[in-house]
């Protein structure tokens, strides 16, 4: 009977110490690059499995045409606040996988903010609309040796634009898609 005291005992202590190591990381800075942008971010720790990012980088945006001379490229600036819930650390951990560098499966409601404060095109007088979008997120992230990181996500949500002229046209509100694939460094 005392043995099995005792191994009910050392179980609840080792996944106690589990518990207490399965924590995301206090802060994060690094830069990330994908097919759409570039951005440098920062996660800041909250708790044992909450983050919050911020971020502040170029967005890309093209607009077609029926030929190659008419296509636009754009880069416009956006900022972005999500809070992450990195649900599955202490599943990685106890199966001896890494949680460096906040390596795990993450849910998120990503808000980012659209400004017209310039755009960097291949044709003249282009403009943004501002918007924001609020965007309920499920992904991954992944660290790669000491400082590169690969991250993937996909949500739906909301993005609200706000036109110049808002009495002709009125505010536009519509589903905005959240889909992204990164590569980084962390620093």
């Amino acid at each position: 009977m005392k043995k099995i005291k005792l191994a009910i005992v050392l179980s609840l202590v080792s996944l106690s110490f589990y518990a207490q190591n399965a924590s995301v990381e206090k802060s994060i800075f690094g830069i990330q690059t994908g097919f759409l942008g570039v951005w440098v971010h920062n996660e800041a720790r909250l708790s044992n499995q909450f983050a919050l990012r911020s971020e502040i980088g170029l967005d890309t945006g093209i607009q077609g045409s029926d030929s190659f001379n008419n296509t636009k490229f754009v880069l416009s600036p956006t900022i972005t606040l999500e809070p992450r819930w990195y649900y599955n650390l202490d599943k990685r951990l106890e199966k001896g996988k890494s949680i460096k560098g906040n390596s795990g499966n993450f849910l998120s409601i990503k808000t980012s903010f659209h400004p017209d404060w310039f755009v960097i095109s291949n044709r003249d007088n282009v403009q943004v609309t501002p918007d924001i979008s609020i965007i309920p997120t499920w992904g991954i992230r992944r660290t790669i040796g000491k400082h590169f990181t690969y991250e993937t996500g996909i949500g739906l949500g909301y993005v609200s634009y706000f036109p110049k002229d808002i009495n002709t046209f009125g505010k536009v509100n519509k589903m905005g898609l959240n889909l992204h694939l990164r590569i980084g460094y962390q620093f």
